[in-house]
């Protein structure tokens, strides 16, 4: 990694993710408006992996699913069940999120008082 790529973070990584957003807003309303009600969801509750590249295969498959929905004309609800969080907890349970390393800061934090 370059140290151009370490302080303003890959080109490459930023095109992906304008790419994503280009077709979340290129979906129907309901589709586009449950894709960033899930998108907050994942980044407010610390849910999100911490990893970019697991960020991205989870959020482009939700886009994914999101626009095959679409094309079938279904309910966003029909797609994630009536429990979206449990949805959204649910892809990412295998993974380290953003809330699983702010738990260990925080406990390594104060266990060394």
């Amino acid at each position: 990694m370059s140290i151009f790529d370490k302080i303003i973070g890959s080109l490459e990584d930023e095109r992906e993710w304008k790419e994503m957003e280009a077709r979340a807003k290129a979906l129907p309303v309901e589709y586009h408006h449950a894709y960033k009600a899930i998108q907050k969801y994942m980044w407010t509750a610390g849910g999100a992996p911490t990893d970019w590249k697991d960020s991205s295969r989870i959020f482009s498959g939700i886009l994914e699913l999101l626009e095959e929905g679409a094309a079938e004309g279904k309910r966003v609800t029909d797609l994630t069940g009536e429990d979206v969080a449990d949805f959204c907890d649910e892809l990412v349970k295998d993974e380290q999120t953003w809330k699983d390393k702010y738990r260990k800061k925080l406990n390594d934090t104060i266990g060394r008082g």
